[in-house]
């Protein structure tokens, strides 16, 4: 390796007056450097020193008001990043308590933080997610009364907004200890049941809400407190309090019956998991907005193996792969027959994968599966019917048949190129110019187009059909 690269064995050897001298100049004028060179001064000094910067920090955090908008965002990510790791590594190792009151400091910087920033990317939302897994690190070694802790959470869970204390109470579960879990429990029942306050009441006007505010506080403390009551139950192992939460036709949900089958099946109450997921699979077919749902599948499936209902288990898969064309359900079906038979099996489904009337579901399947022999054949026995509009599916495809199967490629880029010229899509001009050179590229594999017009006459038809979309002829020809 080079002596010149820029590395930390490199840069080591340049010495410590060296390299402070151009840490001085690379800090100067970036209030982002200064502040992180402080806080390793603050470092190389003790924990005591480096929490008390931090502390001045989020004290910052909170009172600043400025918007930060997209171009801004990054930089106060690795700032809020950085923060998180100096906790970490400088004082979670020597001191466990006050590691935990950083976190949970910096977890209250959150309302202040969310309010000023567009978080649609989830950046900022991962970094608070970073602390909370950081104080589940932490957990076995706080050494907070239970009872305290467990009032600190409610009233933590209580009042975030967004979200910033989700998770909370299985990453504290092991510091919280039996005691502490049935006090959260016993202080959140009489929580909820509070009559609403006036200030409750007041966060609640101006909303235009159907029902009263008051109403909407009791149905915001309920649904809060039927959370902490589940998070609860898990960290107790109490299967039936976690279902106790719902009533029994919520329980029919299928939002909701996979995540109470799992418990039932972990307890080994397997016979109870089937029963639910039974009677939830019942509804959703009845229901005029069914619709599919992977989790209540799986732990069917789940239900039936352990069951020993092996036959039941092989015709819902099929019939999930026929319904669905589910690549999961294929496989899970094909390892539950005996040799040689599975690869009859294999061939009969991607047969039936070939005659799918929905083509392009049938081209992801076989791009993913991955059978590219038949994906290329598939866009050649039906390229008429191929749906250029459906450009994420066919540049997948596109992209995975490039090398071995090029006209087949060239195909699916001529219906993208077809489906944006004929729809006028301007905005698409840039992407169908880029194909229009990707079959270019192509021609020179191609040998024979089959019944296909060659790439010359391809594009001849094109200007003369679309030769007034200038501002895709420009940036073919440009």
């Amino acid at each position: 390796m080079s002596k010149k690269t820029l590395n930390k064995a490199n840069l080591e050897k340049l010495g410590a007056d060296k390299l402070a001298a151009l840490v001085m100049e690379l800090v100067q004028g970036n209030a982002a450097l200064q502040r992180r060179a402080r806080m390793e001064l603050s470092a190389a000094q003790g924990p005591k020193d480096v929490a008390a910067d931090l502390r001045k920090r989020f004290a910052s955090l909170r009172r600043s008001t400025s918007y930060v908008d997209w171009r801004k965002q990054r930089a106060l990510v690795k700032d809020l990043d950085s923060l998180v790791g100096m906790v970490e590594t400088s004082i979670m190792p020597h001191d466990a308590q006050e590691g935990f009151e950083l976190l949970w400091a910096f977890l209250q910087l959150a309302p202040s933080i969310h309010e000023r920033t567009d978080n649609s990317n989830g950046a900022v939302g991962d970094v608070f997610r970073r602390a909370m897994d950081l104080i589940a690190d932490l957990s076995p070694r706080i050494t907070m009364d239970a009872k305290t802790l467990a009032e600190r959470i409610l009233d933590a869970v209580a009042d975030a907004g967004y979200g910033e204390f989700d998770g909370v109470i299985p990453a504290t579960a092991e510091a919280l200890g039996p005691e502490g879990l049935e006090h959260l429990k016993q202080i959140t029942v009489a929580w909820s049941e509070m009559p609403p306050t006036p200030e409750e009441i007041e966060a609640f006007q101006g909303f235009g809400l159907r029902t009263s505010p008051v109403d909407a506080v009791r149905r915001a403390k309920q649904s809060t407190c039927s959370i902490i009551l589940a998070n609860v139950a898990d960290a107790q192992g109490d299967v039936d309090a976690y279902m106790a939460r719902y009533s029994a036709e919520q329980l029919t949900y299928g939002t909701i019956a996979p995540d109470v089958a799992q418990r039932l099946l972990a307890a080994g109450r397997v016979q109870e998991a089937y029963e639910i997921i039974q009677n939830a699979m019942a509804c959703e077919a009845d229901s005029p907005f069914r619709r599919f749902s992977s989790d209540l599948d799986e732990v069917y499936e789940d239900c039936l193996a352990r069951l020993g209902m092996l036959d039941d288990l092989r015709a819902h898969l099929w019939t999930r792969f026929e319904q669905h064309l589910s690549a999961r359900a294929l496989r899970k079906y094909l390892k539950l027959l005996p040799d040689f038979e599975d690869i009859e099996a294999e061939e009969k489904a991607l047969d039936m994968v070939c005659d799918h009337p929905r083509l392009s579901l049938a081209l992801s399947f076989l791009i993913h599966w991955p059978w590219l022999e038949r994906a290329s054949k598939l866009v050649l026995a039906r390229a008429e019917a191929l749906d250029g509009n459906d450009y994420m599916t066919l540049t997948e495809a596109a992209e995975a048949l490039d090398a071995r199967h090029p006209l087949a490629a060239a195909l699916l880029r001529r219906a993208m190129i077809l489906d944006t010229l004929s729809g006028a899509k301007s905005s698409r001009y840039r992407h169908a110019a880029r194909h229009l050179a990707e079959c270019a590229s192509a021609d020179v594999s191609i040998s024979d187009y089959c019944d296909h017009i060659a790439h010359g006459q391809f594009v001849e038809t094109l200007r003369a059909q679309h030769g007034r979309k200038y501002g895709f002829w420009g940036l073919v020809d440009g």
